[in-house]
């Protein structure tokens, strides 16, 4: 099934201050995060981040924070976003069928918000090049789980193109130069 901008959610998980420089490639994860999160903006796709503990890991790091409103980062506790039953409330008010998850870290609350996700019904893609942990060991292991689990793995390229539909509109002038 193809990703669609009408029936997605973006969820961008933890990309946190004190956590990001401890993972493998943290600027790719920033860049393509920052990638989705324009391009979700600009094809009506909601968008919620969370934060894990932000008065010890540290807030969205400000790449990310100021493309945000304050109203769409949620602090949680809990691994899995779903497990947040604010976090889970604001998703479900969404009404839309498809999850398209980005974040750190790739092994710990990433996977548990995709296993949570697809437990749920809901059609899970996993931004592989906008997800990261400390090892790539750890990333290639969640990647194969999620996978296994019965999410998609996919990279930034393939939601935006997927989301747009079609070339030769104002939205893919606007988006394929994000992706150069």
């Amino acid at each position: 099934m193809l990703m669609s901008a009408a029936r997605s959610a973006l969820l961008v998980v933890d990309v946190q201050q004190r956590l990001l420089p401890a993972v493998v490639a943290p600027q790719v994860v920033v860049k393509n995060t920052a990638v989705l999160i324009r391009a979700a903006q600009r094809l009506g796709v909601p968008i919620i981040a969370s934060e894990q503990y932000p008065r010890g890991i540290g807030s969205t790091v400000p790449e990310l924070a100021q493309l945000l409103s304050p109203d769409q980062v949620l602090e949680k506790l809990h691994f899995s976003c779903i497990g947040d039953l604010g976090f889970a409330a604001r998703l479900r008010e969404q009404a839309r069928p498809q999850a398209v998850v980005a974040g750190i870290e790739a092994h710990v609350c990433v996977l548990q918000t995709v296993e949570d996700l697809v437990a749920q019904g809901t059609d899970t893609f996993v931004v592989e090049d906008a997800t990261s942990s400390r090892t790539e060991r750890n990333h290639a292991a969640a990647m194969a789980r999620m996978r296994a689990a019965g999410a998609h793995v996919v990279t930034t390229e393939m939601v935006v193109f997927e989301w747009m539909e079609i070339a030769g509109t104002p939205e893919f002038k606007e988006l394929s130069t994000l992706i150069k």
